[in-house]
């Protein structure tokens, strides 16, 4: 199945509705084409096929309560999902950003985490989307799929959940992320900037910045759920609950 044909029937009613009409913009198509030409010569293209829109499937656009920006997929074998900043459960070491961010929840919520549980699908299933601004990659290449189009897409994918009615909060971790400030015009929405957890920027103002308790007060006084951010993965939800 190619990406073209998969698009948007693999999406979501809100999603599939909403941006049915990029199959037909220059960009998309452009886009497709490069993407066809990557996988007939050969290029290993990270997250698998039937991942890259992972992030928009597992939660639609009437149910976003939370956005996470990341920049493209990991690279490494074995290691992108679809979700910004996830890799799977099986998947050893953790990322160095993704550690950070756990270790940010545990100092906000003097909680532990069983690191184990990395693919984050428990805070997909509570409305969290997991969105990087680039979903394709070609293996051990970082940035390889930049400025191919993808870019194009998830700004309509960002435009569309701030065009939401109910309060979403924005999480914009870094420099890359930030730039897609410009996008969010809607006063209903609260937007939280700092450093990326990065190792080579983390202390520079992502740990300590509390984004996860000012999201669930803010969703809160919104008359909306708090994120139990501490429930990482489904999987292990299901564990805990002996099914």
């Amino acid at each position: 199945m190619t990406l073209s044909k998969s698009f948007p029937e693999n999406l979501p009613v809100g999603w599939r509705e909403s941006l049915r009409g990029e199959l037909e913009k220059v960009y998309f198509k452009k886009l497709i084409r490069f993407l066809k030409d990557e996988w007939n010569t050969g290029q290993i293209i990270y997250p698998p096929r039937n991942h890259i829109f992972s992030a928009l499937q597992g939660v639609d656009l009437p149910d976003v309560r939370v956005v996470i920006l990341g920049q493209d997929p990991y690279h490494g074998e074995n290691q992108a999902t679809g979700f910004s900043f996830a890799v799977p459960n099986s998947c050893f070491p953790k990322p160095p950003s993704l550690q950070n961010i756990f270790k940010e929840i545990e100092a906000e919520f003097k909680i532990s985490l069983k690191r184990e549980w990395s693919d984050l699908s428990g805070w997909v299933k509570e409305g969290v989307l997991l969105l990087n601004s680039v979903l394709t990659v070609r293996a051990n290449t970082a940035f390889s799929h930049r400025d191919r189009g993808w870019e194009s897409f998830t700004d309509r994918v960002i435009e569309l959940v701030d065009a939401s009615s109910h309060p979403i909060v924005f999480l914009l971790w870094g420099a890359a992320a930030q730039k897609k400030k410009i996008l969010l015009k809607n006063p209903r929405h609260l937007i939280l900037e700092s450093a990326h957890p990065s190792p080579l920027s983390a202390h520079r103002g992502f740990l300590g910045n509390r984004h996860f308790i000012q999201t669930n007060e803010f969703l809160q006084k919104s008359g909306s759920r708090p994120i139990s951010w501490e429930k990482t993965s489904s999987v292990s939800q299901m564990i805990s609950e002996g099914r």
